[in-house]
């Protein structure tokens, strides 16, 4: 019979088979233009679109991070609820917007979107510059996370560094082959895999422990009542103030509506009702956070703590004395996070660098493009690995960072899509004093006053701006306004 260990890194190489299997096959399916690469020819129904757009949120950031937040910071970690279904509300009416604008225009990324109205070489740079800025320690994240799981789970047979390139290696050659499609459809064997397995974790743990979700929660309230009190806590173990906790829920909602990865899948739908019934639905795969809170609560009167809070989900798992299964199981669920949001970063910033960053200023065939896409999947991949491995570089610092600039975004974007009298200049100006503003309180957090989240102050001090150049400036021209605004 197998050993503990080798049946547990059994099922890890039998899920990351299947996945690269399933991401092939999804290839073969769409044509081989920058279109079907990078829009999926528009043509995702209502089941992949659903997983694509869920999936991909929640990464191992979600699947390591929303246990730890639940384990220290007790209901702090809900505002992440709150602020997925806020930040997909916009969609019902951008969506549709957004991809009509495509299919008209033959957009496949937020920023040409954006130039498309406001023609600027410059502008299209900037919105490229921004996007991989915030992409690359995001990817970085997702590679971290698969490896510290494997590690974790086979006792050290595979390093970090290992398991790490192992299982971005199968998502790089599915995405170099199949782009978009392939992860349209991974993403929905990933996503239904990680749910149901998150589901019977969460629940089997505190059954485990206490005897029940409900006698877990009577204990965490006599001997640790101050996490089952809103706010909940800061990083410090202080009380979270109101003013920081929803402000967090406000740039992450922005930011999550803004993401470039998740905004391009507007133009991969088939039809504006698929957007729709998307937005509709996707509260119901909030609910796969449900048991994840479950998992970190559970550790809050363990005996022993994990050397990180967002490691607390890999230490119950190896200190519980579950079967092999399960955790090899727990292993593939944790991966399948990592894996449906990393694929869709790498592509997104391959074609972001190229569709924004490059065919603005040296125009490419349509092969061209492509070949220039995986190429920089590549980059963006060994980019990220890089990091991965320097486990002294600030990556959830530098996250936190990208989503006070990705809120910056959400000005422009409503500006190009549902205001007249906005100009170039406005929109410029706005973009730049916003993201400066949020990149300075970042650093600089003592002077935040109130302490608010930095994503805001940068908006407090953008919307204005865009306001009052954009009014005293020229306006654009009425005909190529209402081709933006009138659809």
């Amino acid at each position: 019979m197998m050993d503990k260990s080798t049946l547990i890194t059994t099922i890890i190489f039998t899920y990351l088979a299947v996945t690269l299997g399933v991401g092939l096959a999804a290839g073969r399916r769409a044509s081989r233009s920058v279109q079907g690469y990078v829009a999926g020819d528009r043509d995702f129904g209502l089941l992949v679109m659903y997983f694509i757009t869920g999936a991909t949120v929640f990464s191992a950031f979600a699947f390591l991070g929303g246990p730890g937040w639940a384990y220290s910071r007790g209901a702090a970690a809900f505002y992440i609820l709150t602020y997925g279904v806020l930040g997909m509300a916009p969609w019902y009416a951008m969506g549709p917007k957004a991809a009509a604008l495509g299919r008209r225009f033959g957009f496949v990324t937020q920023a040409q979107l954006l130039v498309g109205r406001f023609p600027s070489r410059g502008l299209s740079a900037l919105m490229a510059v921004l996007t991989l800025a915030a992409f690359v320690p995001y990817v970085t994240i997702q590679m971290r996370g698969a490896g510290i799981v494997i590690e974790a789970v086979t006792d050290g047979r595979i390093p970090l560094a290992v398991g790490a390139a192992v299982a971005y290696g199968i998502v790089l050659v599915y995405v170099l082959a199949s782009g978009v499609s392939a992860v349209g459809w991974t993403n929905t064997f990933q996503g239904v895999f990680m749910v149901s397995i998150a589901w019977v974790l969460g629940l089997y743990l505190p059954m485990r422990l206490y005897g029940g979700v409900g006698p877990m929660f009577e204990e965490i309230l006599a001997n640790r009542p101050e996490l089952l009190s809103f706010p909940g806590l800061d990083g410090s173990g202080a009380p979270w103030g109101w003013g920081p906790y929803s402000t967090a829920i406000l740039a992450s909602a922005i930011g999550l509506t803004m993401w470039p990865h998740l905004f391009m899948k507007a133009y991969t739908a088939r039809n504006d009702t698929t957007i729709r019934r998307t937005v509709i639905l996707f509260p119901t795969f909030q609910l796969f956070l449900i048991p994840i809170f479950l998992i970190g609560f559970a550790g809050v009167l363990f005996p022993e703590s994990p050397d990180q809070p967002d490691f607390i989900l890999p230490f119950l798992i190896l200190r519980s004395e579950l079967p092999a299964l399960v955790v090899g199981l727990f292993c593939a669920g944790a991966l399948s996070a990592s894996m449906s949001t990393g694929d869709a970063l790498l592509h997104g910033a391959a074609s972001v660098a190229v569709q924004d960053g490059v065919q603005p200023f040296k125009p490419l065939s349509d092969r061209g493009q492509r070949v220039l896409m995986r190429v920089l999947v590549v980059v963006v991949g060994a980019l990220a690995y890089l990091f991965a491995l320097n486990e002294e570089f600030s990556l959830v610092d530098l996250l936190l960072a990208s989503y006070g600039i990705i809120c910056q975004f959400m000005p422009a974007l409503l500006s190009a899509m549902y205001w007249r009298r906005a100009t170039t200049a406005g929109v410029v100006s706005g973009l730049l004093a916003g993201s400066a503003v949020s990149v300075f309180f970042f650093l600089s957090p003592e002077l935040k006053p109130f302490g608010l989240h930095e994503g805001i102050l940068g908006l407090i001090v953008h919307l204005p701006l865009l306001i009052g150049v954009s009014l005293r400036g020229k306006p654009q021209a009425e005909e190529h306004v209402a081709g933006y605004v009138d659809v």
